[in-house]
């Protein structure tokens, strides 16, 4: 466990959900979750890491499966980061993370699958920032199906059907986005005289957005997207107190760019309370 790593800095959210832990173990479980919450940038597998160790601990606590599944996600591991996500989902009651499934069953080689919860998710009305991440993933997934024609079309339906650079709000996060999907996508389709203009404006107003079409590494999926959580039981014990002001540990709804794969999240976001995936690689 880092020196660093203060258990007080603990989310209070989380910390009340570790109240059912006995104390020692409280501790140790808390550290690892501010250890995760704090390396997912700078090094995603070594949050990772803190992440299952606190799991091994608390595999019954849903933050703590909600932690594992987000840095799984940001470190590349698919297929546990939708086991995770799932499990957290059913042991909580919370219905996000849509789009980051959705892009996990891409990463893996299931396009397919990755449309349907898409559509899924559409239907439920989603609020803008996850329709955002929603199309991204659908573009994305139409792009690893060949069929490119679908993905502009999707995109295109995003930006608002026959869109223009000059006629976007690149204010907004959303639009920037899916404008620089729509740009790559053009580039990787051979249209050079179609991108030109839109890599030129995402270049002038989304100068770091890092948003880029590249090939998707499959993720073999060896136990499925079942979650389980048959850790025993937790011990009672008491809960870990903070002090005012303390900053949160593993934070799956604060979002982080990664970059990378069309049509994939780039932020983590739990649905409509947070933000939800990766964006457009």
């Amino acid at each position: 466990m880092p020196d660093w790593a203060d258990p007080r800095d603990l989310d209070p959210e989380v910390r009340r959900a570790l109240r059912g832990l006995e104390a020692r173990n409280a501790t140790r479980v808390a550290g690892h979750l501010v250890a995760a919450g704090s390396l997912v940038d700078e090094d995603p597998a070594e949050a990772l890491a803190h992440a299952r160790a606190a799991r091994d601990r608390a595999s019954r606590i849903a933050a703590v499966r909600e932690a594992v599944g987000v840095a799984a996600y940001h470190a590349g591991d698919y297929a546990e980061a939708a086991r995770e996500l799932r499990a957290y989902r059913r042991m909580s009651g919370d219905p996000g993370y849509r789009a980051v499934l959705a892009d996990c069953e891409r990463a893996m080689g299931r396009p397919e699958v990755a449309l349907r919860l898409v559509r899924e998710a559409l239907e439920g009305s989603p609020d803008a920032a996850e329709t955002v991440e929603l199309r991204l993933v659908e573009a994305g997934a139409r792009q690893d199906l060949g069929e490119v024609a679908a993905a502009r079309l999707v995109l295109e339906g995003a930006l608002g059907g026959r869109p223009s650079p000059e006629a976007l709000d690149w204010d907004d996060p959303g639009t920037a986005r899916l404008a620089s999907a729509y740009a790559d996508l053009l580039a990787a389709a051979g249209d050079e005289a179609a991108a030109r203009p839109w890599q030129e404006a995402v270049a002038e107003h989304a100068p770091d957005d890092d948003v880029e079409v590249t090939e998707i590494e499959e993720t073999a999926d060896e136990g499925g997207a079942t979650a389980a959580d048959g850790a025993p039981a937790p011990e009672d014990g008491a809960a870990l107190e903070a002090p005012p002001g303390a900053a949160p540990g593993l934070d799956p709804a604060a979002g982080r760019d990664t970059g990378g794969r069309a049509g994939s999240p780039a932020d983590v976001r739990r649905g409509g309370r947070g933000r939800g995936g990766r964006a457009a690689r």
